[in-house]
């Protein structure tokens, strides 16, 4: 009797599942423990095996659609058998044969090979063939992704496991590696290029194998060559515009030397946007191509050598001259980041969905100063404020799980454990890595989490695992010497920490004025989960932790 598999819940926060690939086909015979497929969840790509045997009947959908928990995925079953009443019952829509819905690689290949161009007419669904290979989705909240560059060309061989692109994501700049061996045949898009999650990202097939219909249908229009065509606009487009009198002489027209992702210093990138250089004009001399600051200086000559500036004579009876202003209106237009397009997306629900208030103390850090010197005596790692904040912070939670609660929609989760991100600026935004079971984390290896989880950020080397599953937040902008701030919460978490820095203040003890070390939090609350008592009592328990730090190490 065939039976039916339905959408398992691979994490503990799946509501849905893209498949992600088919290892078995309708018509397949399966043995319990062969692969059956790869599943995208919410946190990770996971392989889903069969555990049973049986003839594959039906598949739910193909490759790249997506399923809700308990949704009909598979049926297994006998060879022959007629499923029509099992998908009727499960999809509560008409009964369909298992060879339409879900076509063999065989069949689909040869009918590409066959069909004339208007290939989408023909019903076949190109996205199931093996030689397709779609945008995937890197991340939790990814919706598309920007070529940084590509490792092969069309025409070229490719093997599998080789890497094919350098894809940004909004978390992120991520390898996508080959999962076969053939031929490069087709690029969806050039470095620099958007393509949205399930576009068609480039065709891997033998040599000879007629594409037309595929990127047809795939594409939207009728036939297209094997190639992509070129970015149409640069990353960066500096425009200018001249006022008064005064006109450059034209400068040696530039070449552009750098496609895709551009390798240069901090210091380089810091010099190029204040001087308005674009950096794929400028050669590197560095390791691997890498733009140094003595490439910009070489360049800035080069471009001031080819042209200056003529200003307009003025003549005239008067004794003074009237002043003619003079110069450039310039700028630079740089396309959004995917990172910094999914920071204003959500960071805007946020404030605008959750109604925010905010929490201020002032905390005296005379007791932990003195603390972390001593700790640091002896630590094998240097023990920052920062640590000791999370440390405190975390204990606090644990008294008050109210604060340490998520906005679900339809109810509020009270987490018993301790997560807490700690916000990280990069370059193109912010990244939030988790710290997590931080209650139970001594400061020397608190220390040596946050330290990795900067330089990974830094290097862009963070996986989604490490961003997700988030309990609470902390941001500290008090190294940058900013004295308070507030903070806009990051979803669904309830609450967000901001520090400011430690300054001297006149502070009362024992009936007297003496300047005392002081730090101002704010905690952000969202009014749905957290009330202002309960806010103000978590303040107060971390308050009484940091000016008492020994009490941490109970």
């Amino acid at each position: 009797m065939a039976e039916v598999i339905l959408m398992p819940r691979l994490s503990d926060t799946m509501t849905e599942g893209v498949i992600a690939a088919w290892h078995k086909k309708v018509g397949d015979t399966v043995k319990k423990g062969d692969l059956l497929a790869e599943i995208e969840t919410d946190k990770a790509t996971m392989e889903l095996e069969s555990y049973q045997d049986g003839v594959l009947l039906h598949i739910g959908t193909p490759r790249g659609g997506k399923l809700q928990v308990n949704d009909l995925l598979a049926i297994f079953g006998k060879a022959g058998e007629d499923v029509s009443a099992l998908i009727a019952q499960n999809t509560g829509g008409a009964a369909a044969p298992a060879a339409a819905e879900a076509p063999t690689a065989n069949s689909i290949s040869s009918s590409s090979s066959s069909a004339p161009a208007a290939a989408p007419a023909s019903g076949v669904d190109y996205t199931t063939m093996e030689e397709v290979v779609l945008m995937p989705r890197l991340s939790d909240t990814m919706t598309e992704g920007v070529i940084a560059g590509w490792h092969k060309k069309v025409g070229d061989t490719v093997k599998k496991g080789e890497v094919l692109a350098d894809i940004e994501t909004d978390k992120a700049t991520m390898e996508l590696e080959s999962y076969k061996d053939g031929i490069l045949l087709y690029q969806g898009a050039q470095a620099g290029e958007k393509i949205l999650v399930n576009d068609l990202l480039c065709i891997i097939g033998q040599a000879g194998m007629d594409i037309a219909p595929i990127v047809a249908a795939l594409k939207g229009h009728a036939t297209a060559p094997a190639t992509a065509a070129p970015a149409a606009s640069p990353m960066a487009t500096p425009s200018s515009a001249p006022i008064a009198t005064a006109a450059p002489v034209a400068a040696p027209t530039a070449q552009v030397v750098n496609e895709g992702r551009i390798f240069a210093s901090p210091l380089a990138k810091k010099i190029a946007q204040e001087k308005g250089i674009d950096l794929k004009f400028v050669k590197g001399t560095g390791e691997n191509g890498r733009i140094t600051r003595t490439d910009l200086e070489e360049f800035a000559k080069a471009n001031d050598a080819g042209g200056k500036t003529n200003t307009a004579a003025t003549s005239g009876t008067t004794a003074s001259p009237a002043f003619i202003p003079s110069g450039t209106v310039s700028f630079v237009d740089t396309p959004v980041s995917q990172m910094r397009k999914v920071i204003a997306k959500r960071l805007s629900e946020s404030l605008f969905t959750a109604p925010h208030f905010y929490l201020t103390m002032k905390i005296n850090m005379d007791a932990a100063i003195k603390a972390r010197v001593l700790l640091n005596e002896t630590a094998t790692a240097k023990i920052s404020f920062n640590d000791m904040i999370v440390k405190a912070t975390a204990l606090s939670l644990k008294q008050h799980p109210k604060v340490n609660s998520s906005w679900m929609g339809d109810f509020i989760r009270e987490n018993h454990h301790v997560n807490i991100g700690i916000a990280v600026a990069v370059d193109e935004g912010l990244l939030v890595p988790v710290l997590r079971f931080a209650d139970g984390l001594s400061l020397t290896q608190i220390s040596g989490s946050v330290k990795e989880f900067a330089k990974k950020a830094k290097d862009k080397k963070l996986q989604p695992a490490d961003w997700e599953g988030s309990t609470f937040t902390i941001s500290n902008l008090g190294m940058f010497g900013i004295d308070s701030f507030t903070a806009i919460i990051n979803p669904p978490d309830a609450c967000i920490l901001a520090i400011g820095g430690i300054a001297q203040e006149p502070v009362v003890k024992g009936g007297q004025v003496v300047p005392g070390n002081v730090m101002n939090v704010t905690l952000s609350c969202d009014h749905r989960v957290v009330d202002g008592a309960t806010g103000a009592a978590f303040l107060q328990t971390l308050k009484s932790l940091l000016e008492e730090p020994l009490r941490m190490l109970a």
